[in-house]
């Protein structure tokens, strides 16, 4: 087949996109494809037949750094400004007999990449535009959650631009130790974890370069897990244990800062509980194909439901590459099936 991976974007997400799309690629070239690996906001000019465009062979490669990538100076250097599709997508994605969608983040992740594709009627892996904007948008996500009776800890929404009382609200409501994440990043982008007041200052600050609209959560304490879902498995936990800090953009993404144990040491209840949960919450949230779920299992064994990812990492230290492994597929046969539940949409 020929498929074009799609991956990058104007998102802080995207040099984690661009290293999980250039492994994506490798591994359907491996498969016998015809591969175009494309970032979607820069897009690529070309003249003749767009198929001319695609690989049989090769290697693609990109490696995500410490640093969350600098979107202005993006926006400068290569002058698309806030155009977020660049020149040839289209075409190339109407060439291809599927779209994988490698995107995290952004237009990628909030359903606006999805209604672009289905308004072309070009067939694309992953969850559909529904599934993910409901799963992107945390304080929507955490609604629909709790109303299919999955756990999540107390949070409120906040505005400090427009704000007065936003400092004394997060104080009075959800006290401290608390977590603050802007509503609609990935990859722990933007989040802190404030034990004292004298934190509170920074991490708003720190939310707020990335979006105007900030949840604040109660901290719960206890043992971190991940559940993935592929078609319509639950797939086994994965106990994360971060060497230092919480499981942060570093510690995601740089190999050896964090220990995954996979599976998780849980009795046999307890991975049969947060895998029911999981599938609930993945019906709750319009998803479709795959989708990874976070927790913290607390000492009463709660499993609270932390948020939901519609298009999980596949980068080298992912975790749904490894769930996969563990019920024997290895990456290339877990992109051929992603690639395959696409087919079947």
């Amino acid at each position: 087949m020929n498929i074009v991976v799609l991956a990058g974007g104007l998102s802080p997400e995207r040099e984690v996109s661009l290293t999980s799309g250039s492994l994506i690629a490798n591994a359907l070239l491996k498969n016998g494809h015809r591969v175009l690996l494309l970032d979607v906001y820069l897009g690529l000019a070309f003249e003749g037949d767009p198929l001319s465009q695609f690989r049989t062979e090769g290697d693609y490669h990109h490696t995500v750094s410490t640093k969350v990538p600098d979107l202005a100076a993006l926006k400068e250097q290569s002058g698309n400004g806030e155009r977020l599709v660049g020149p040839g997508v289209l075409t190339l994605c109407q060439a291809a007999d599927v779209v994988y969608v490698a995107m995290h983040g952004g237009m990628g992740e909030d359903g606006r990449l999805q209604a672009w594709l289905d308004c072309n009627g070009i067939r694309y892996t992953g969850t559909g535009s529904l599934g993910a904007a409901l799963s992107m948008d945390k304080e929507i996500s955490k609604i629909l959650l709790r109303a299919a009776g999955i756990p999540t800890p107390d949070w409120i929404t906040v505005y400090p631009n427009r704000e007065q009382n936003y400092r004394a609200r997060i104080l009075d409501e959800i006290g401290l130790p608390c977590v603050i994440k802007p509503c609609s990043c990935g990859s722990s982008v933007g989040v802190s974890i404030v034990e004292s007041e004298d934190e509170l200052d920074a991490a708003l600050t720190k939310g707020l370069s990335w979006e105007g609209k900030l949840i604040v959560e109660k901290k719960i304490e206890g043992r971190e897990l991940t559940v993935g879902v592929l078609g319509k498995r639950a797939l086994c936990p994965i106990e994360i244990i971060p060497k230092e800090g919480f499981y942060d953009y570093t510690n995601k993404y740089q190999g050896g800062l964090t220990l995954e144990l996979c599976p998780a040491p849980l009795r046999e209840d307890q991975t049969r509980r947060v895998q029911e949960l999981t599938l609930r919450g993945f019906d709750a949230l319009s998803l479709d194909s795959l989708a990874r779920f976070d927790y913290i299992m607390d000492e009463h064994d709660v499993m609270w439901c932390l948020e939901a990812n519609a298009l999980p990492g596949m980068t080298p230290t992912s975790l749904l590459p490894q769930m996969a492994a563990e019920m024997g597929l290895d990456y290339g046969a877990l992109c051929e099936e992603i690639v395959r539940l696409a087919l079947e949409k």
